[in-house]
């Protein structure tokens, strides 16, 4: 098992994070730590050192962050995924986020850099992994128009099933996470998409599948698992299948 979207970088786990990846290592074969700001993307890079051969890492700007951050601060962010695109599996987490950012002026300023990460993702022959939130056919109309792209994982999945679809007809990717276990929306999603296109998650420390409780990437287990559940095969097959998705996607 993978999980191919986590935040191990960030504050909440700044007590116990060894603890966290001990976890993680007993029950994965790897995770994917995404960068989500300039901050970000320099503690994943710090992770890729902390944890060779079992953390990969995504470098990219989160939308939310890229409609209010001052532009220099995203220009050094650019300024230094190149400097250590060598060390990348994908570019991202980078998109449109329509819940959060309801402005004109926000929305374009997402739309401006994720418009340049697409570019880089295009020079570099990287994978992009999209973060998009009420603007998923918006998303894939822009990524459409870049056939060069070697991939495209939309993260975190949780549009409509007629847009799903279209993006499964692409040949994109569709990353579900732990709130596949709660909830009734992704779990009519996945029983009507073919395994083959589909990607598992937790996007920790957000979504646990626990109440009360924080997320950490060993749970990307209750993925799988519900996963089986839903498509009525076996937790070995999911794994055997989304594993393999992963290392296609992202060359790992």
């Amino acid at each position: 098992m993978i999980d191919t979207h986590c935040h191990v970088d960030f504050k909440e786990y700044n007590k116990n994070r060894e603890d966290v990846m001990k976890r993680s290592r007993e029950k994965l074969t790897g995770i994917i730590n995404s960068g989500a700001s300039l901050g970000g993307n320099r503690r994943t890079l710090n992770l890729l050192e902390d944890y060779p051969r079992f953390v990969n890492v995504s470098l990219g700007f989160h939308p939310v962050n890229a409609s209010k951050a001052d532009s220099n601060i995203i220009e050094q962010a650019f300024h230094e995924i190149e400097e250590n695109i060598d060390k990348a599996v994908a570019i991202g987490e980078s998109g449109l986020d329509f819940y959060e950012v309801q402005d004109e002026e926000g929305r374009r300023r997402q739309h401006k850099v994720f418009t340049s990460f697409i570019e880089m993702a295009v020079e570099y022959e990287l994978p992009i992994v999209l973060h998009v939130r009420d603007a998923e056919k918006q998303a894939l109309d822009i990524v459409k128009k870049h056939s060069s792209l070697p991939d495209v994982v939309f993260h975190c999945y949780g549009g409509d099933l007629e847009t799903a679809q279209k993006i499964v007809e692409e040949g994109y990717y569709l990353s579900f996470s732990t709130i596949l276990s709660f909830s009734d929306h992704h779990k009519e999603l996945v029983e009507d998409l073919p395994l083959s296109s589909i990607l598992t998650e937790t996007d920790s420390p957000y979504l646990s599948p626990f109440k009360g409780q924080r997320n950490e990437p060993a749970f990307v287990e209750v993925v799988v698992k519900t996963l089986a559940q839903v498509k009525s095969v076996s937790v070995r097959e999911v794994d055997r299948v989304t594993e393999k998705n992963v290392r296609k996607v992202f060359g790992i």
